[in-house]
């Protein structure tokens, strides 16, 4: 995946990157993940706000087969991230007022910036914490097969003489 070598100058220029990434390639992802295979579609654009400062809108599509917590099978999750960032400088001195405004999301870079750690980034924050089937029991009794009382033999040795 692309390497943007001047993202601010990106966003400035109102800029357009689209592509494809292999989840794969999502490393981060794979403890997450039932499988690895297929690829997800992502749109990056730079350009202005409202107050002149540059800004990214990336999205990201696709499908990934999460891991249910419940049941451990495969749960597909529709990603549907959209997010705006607003680019500082790599080392700003950000007031307490910014950092506690809810309404923006600060990414911080020197210049450079690395489009699939992005992507990645962006996934991970809006995973779900526990996905699971909406309705989906917890493996049941009859799955495990027959069920085996580890005070059985004991029971049997009770009142035998030695």
């Amino acid at each position: 995946m692309k390497r943007i070598s001047d993202a601010f100058a990106f966003a400035r220029d109102g800029r357009v990157l689209k592509g494809t990434q292999a989840i794969s390639g999502l490393e981060r992802l794979h403890d997450l993940l039932t499988r690895t295979d297929g690829e997800l579609a992502y749109h990056l654009e730079g350009f202005k706000g409202a107050r002149g400062e540059s800004m990214l809108r990336l999205v990201v599509t696709g499908v990934l087969p999460l891991v249910c917590q419940r049941c451990l099978e495969a749960v597909p999750y529709d990603l549907d991230v959209d997010s705006r960032l607003e680019l500082v400088p790599e080392g700003a001195d950000l007031s307490q007022d910014e950092l506690e405004d809810d309404t923006r999301d600060f990414l911080p870079v020197a210049r450079e910036l690395d489009v699939a750690e992005l992507v990645e980034d962006e996934i991970l924050l809006a995973l779900p914490v526990a996905p699971r089937h909406e309705k989906c029991g917890l493996p049941s009794a009859a799955d495990a097969g027959e069920r085996i009382n580890p005070f059985a033999t004991l029971a049997g040795l009770k009142g035998k003489p030695n």
